[in-house]
């Protein structure tokens, strides 16, 4: 068996039985769980093999557990009796898939350790990228870079990741709003964690979000939606992306809310934000707003486990807003497979109509890339944003100060004077010494921009 670049090999002596049980224990065995194809077969082969594989081996732990997934995945009970064995077995292989302690069920004699519920259960496997991730203990780091830092400048730090997060946020949707509307989506991302996720909730943010609700309908929507681009002369869609039907929005948000609150408070922090902000923007319940619910939600499960210090918010949006190019990749990692199994027709008003069932699609999808992505963004706050940020204060206040010792100034006028040196490479340009500071002497001149290098020549 050889791993390389993604891929692993495995030698003839690994070809599995040619039969449904074969497979099933190959896949079990070495793949992990796939909830959606798993549950096509289930589909497709009915409950007479799953039996006739639990009556053969009823002891069997592979027999269990495909047991158990088929009755799980598609609520079709069995006739079985209870398995003549003590012991038993995981549902999820621990040391394949990110899962939850679980409840022991005695009628399969199986764990059900699924991270999530059968109406939401996204699913994560171990990699490197995320076990060095994880090895790294960010939210412990985080902790050290606040300790020492002064509380007051700390403060201040926070309101203006706080607000970075918010602007950045709306950035990503290509919008500019007011700054009172930034100001208040960043208060309620201050909040977040606060209250627990419900439908009620999700329909109070998006209002904080919209704002305007006057060409925007509020609430679930009820039709069909898509993202991508509509074709220039006949505005008929073209979409990268198609929404959950409008008719499995309540099931589908149940289960993300049961998966955001006490289910999943055993996952690891960003893992479990990662599961939960990506379902919401595949699922896509809003005609507006999802976008910047979606990232509200990735603070929302960061603060729900205590994985940020109290009072800070790490800037994920910004981070997020630096390399939107992979995360437009990572949307596309499932919207790109799901789209080949969703039909559609044009509605008149030149929106997408689902015509088959496709609610699986957004309940069960591999979510390690998204998990990958969001602990890359969440370590680039932490290690460099954060203190970056708090540098930067402490440093304006040695400038400040400085500036104070060679002239008596108002704040208004050296917060200007600091924007003309950042933005002239730390030298007066000829307007701002022939205008707004033409008062200061030629010594006075060269001190100030001897003492920005000082402090900010790096």
């Amino acid at each position: 068996m050889i791993d390389h670049d993604g891929w692993r090999v495995m030698g003839v002596r690994y070809t599995p039985d040619a039969s449904i049980e074969g497979h099933l224990v190959f896949a079990l065995k070495n793949e992990g769980l796939d909830l959606y194809v798993l549950k096509r077969i289930f589909e497709a082969t009915g409950s007479d093999p799953i039996k006739e594989i639990v009556a053969a081996t009823p002891t069997g732990s592979y027999a269990r557990r495909i047991w158990f997934l088929y009755e799980w995945l598609t609520s079709d009970k069995i006739d079985l009796p209870e398995p003549p064995v003590s012991n038993y077995v995981q549902a999820v292989d621990p040391d394949l898939q990110f899962c939850i302690k679980g409840e022991k069920l005695p009628r399969y004699r199986v764990v059900n350790n699924l991270p999530g519920t059968k109406d939401f259960c996204p699913m994560v496997f171990y990699t490197d990228t995320l076990d060095g991730f994880i090895g790294m203990d960010l939210a412990a780091r985080a902790k050290d870079t606040i300790a020492k830092v002064p509380k007051d400048v700390m403060a201040r730090t926070a309101a203006f990741l706080l607000l970075k997060d918010s602007k950045s946020s709306y950035a990503i949707e290509g919008e500019r709003p007011p700054q009172d509307r930034i100001q208040r989506w960043g208060k309620a991302i201050g909040e977040a964690g606060r209250q627990a996720l419900s439908h009620d909730e999700f329909l109070r943010l998006q209002r904080i979000v919209i704002g305007d609700d006057r060409f925007v309908k509020l609430g679930y929507r009820d039709e069909g939606g898509f993202v991508g681009e509509r074709d220039f002369s006949t505005q008929s869609p073209l979409p990268d992306h198609i929404s959950a039907k409008h008719e499995d929005l309540e099931p589908l948000m149940e289960g993300l809310i049961t998966f955001g609150g006490e289910h999943s408070k055993e996952l690891d922090a960003v893992v479990a934000a990662a599961m939960l902000a990506f379902g919401f923007v595949y699922i896509h319940p809003f005609e507006d707003g999802n976008g910047r619910l979606h990232r509200f939600l990735i603070h929302h499960a960061l603060a729900l486990r205590g994985f940020n210090p109290p009072g800070i918010v790490f800037p994920v949006s910004a981070a997020i807003l630096e390399h939107i190019e992979t995360y437009r990749s990572v949307l596309e990692s499932h919207s790109s497979k799901a789209l080949p199994f969703v039909e559609w027709r044009e509605t008149p008003e030149h929106n997408v109509e689902v015509t088959n069932e496709t609610a699986d699609l957004y309940r069960y999808f591999d979510a390690t890339p998204h998990a990958e992505f969001l602990y890359e963004c969440v370590a680039q706050t932490i290690e460099i944003d954060l203190p970056k940020e708090a540098q930067f204060l402490q440093n304006y206040d040695r400038f400040d100060e400085a500036v104070q010792n060679i002239v008596d100034m108002p704040e208004r006028l050296i917060n200007l004077l600091f924007k003309f040196l950042e933005q002239n490479d730390g030298k007066f340009s000829e307007r701002a010494r022939s205008k707004e500071f033409a008062a200061l002497s030629e010594a006075e001149t060269k001190a100030i921009e001897k003492m920005y290098s000082d402090i900010f020549g790096e």
